[in-house]
């Protein structure tokens, strides 16, 4: 699915891999405002859990037709998955500075709550969250999919795990996209105060690999910068964003967004990371390798013992999904903590308000 025309229909397909029986684990899709949630159910449904319900408030079609095609309830009351007992999680892409209030809604409902990147765009937001965090018990989990639902990034991950770089100390994470058809995205996306800002929206991705494999706790932020360079007819489009962060280890990090990939580009974006390491380095080239056959997914590693690449589409697999469904069940922390997806949250806010504008 990375041939999609922009990263708004990215939304990969794994193989199944269930961690739970038909029926243990069961899940509504309350907003469909990003089409992420498609990503999102096609991991979850993999993993082995049961899609019961599809709400959406402001597509009441596009609910009713994904619930027939995979055979879920639609429903067009949000109080009718609230209250039932059986739903154990929700997962949401709501317009961005909704998701916030509609996880509180579902924590404080007794749900876990799965919402697309980024999670929230204010601190008050943060506050929030944390707060129905620590009262309820419940999960605020989030689908940074550039590293949950890329297997590059997964085997990347594994190498670092495994000490072939040695102590990484630098990044450099760059996440363009294609706007695709202006007039084919929704209102929000062209709103500031709704999408959040550009560092905000598509940085969290960039931030969340920066924590993880630097196995960073926190982070501050050194600069950062925002503009509108090539859309004047959208003025609170930020059509470029950048940021330096450094972690609380001493690690480093550099991070682009921008949305000026070409037309006819073969893929949203050609998502790359640079990772340095005291004894190596790794480039993971996540869904392009440009000018070649290779396709995505590729690892390029060099160390002492030489240089490598490894091609690791459909051998890395998408284990977040599992893992988060055993952690609902299981109350342990195995697929992402819950202070790392909101320090990632907290990071991007506090980039996205420290970015001076260039243009």
């Amino acid at each position: 699915m990375a041939s999609a025309s922009d990263g708004m229909n990215y939304a990969p397909q794994g193989k199944p891999e269930p961690v739970v029986e038909p029926g243990e684990f069961c899940f509504a899709v309350a907003a469909m405002d990003h089409g992420h949630i498609f990503g999102q159910t096609n991991g979850l449904t993999e993993a082995g859990a049961t899609l019961k319900y599809v709400f959406d408030k402001a597509d009441p079609d596009k609910a009713r037709k994904m619930a027939e095609e995979r055979g879920a309830q639609h429903v067009t009351d949000l109080d009718v998955i609230l209250n039932d007992d059986e739903v154990q999680l929700v997962a949401a892409a709501a317009i961005p500075n909704e998701r916030a209030p509609l996880g509180v809604a579902c924590m404080n409902a007794g749900k876990h709550y799965f919402t697309d990147k980024t999670p929230l765009v204010s601190l008050d937001q943060l506050s929030n969250v944390w707060d129905a965090v620590k009262r309820t018990g419940k999960k605020y989990m989030v689908y940074y999919s550039e590293r949950l639902h890329v297997e590059s990034a997964g085997y990347a991950g594994q190498l670092i795990e495994q000490g072939a770089i040695g102590r990484v100390v630098h990044m450099e994470i760059t996440g363009p996209h294609r706007v695709g058809d202006y007039d084919k995205r929704p209102d929000w996306f062209y709103k500031l105060d709704q999408y959040g800002g550009i560092i905000c929206d598509i940085g969290s991705h960039q931030i969340d690999q920066f924590l993880y494999y630097a196995g960073c706790k926190d982070a501050t932020v050194s600069s950062a910068h925002v503009g509108n360079y090539g859309n004047p007819g959208y003025p609170e489009l930020q059509d470029f964003g950048d940021y330096h962060l450094v972690g609380d280890n001493g690690t480093t990090m550099y991070g682009r967004v921008d949305w000026f990939t070409p037309h006819n580009f073969p893929v949203f974006g050609d998502g790359r990371a640079f990772i340095i390491g005291t004894e190596g380095f790794i480039e993971i080239r996540k869904y392009i390798d440009v000018t070649t056959d290779n396709g995505g997914n590729q690892v390029f590693l060099s160390n002492a013992d030489g240089q490598q690449r490894f091609s690791v589409s459909g051998q890395v697999g998408y284990p977040y999904f599992g893992r988060l469904i055993r952690d609902c069940l299981d109350g342990t922390e195995t697929a992402m903590t819950q202070e790392h997806a909101l320090k990632t949250a907290e990071l991007c806010v506090k980039a996205q308000a420290a970015a001076v504008k260039v243009a």
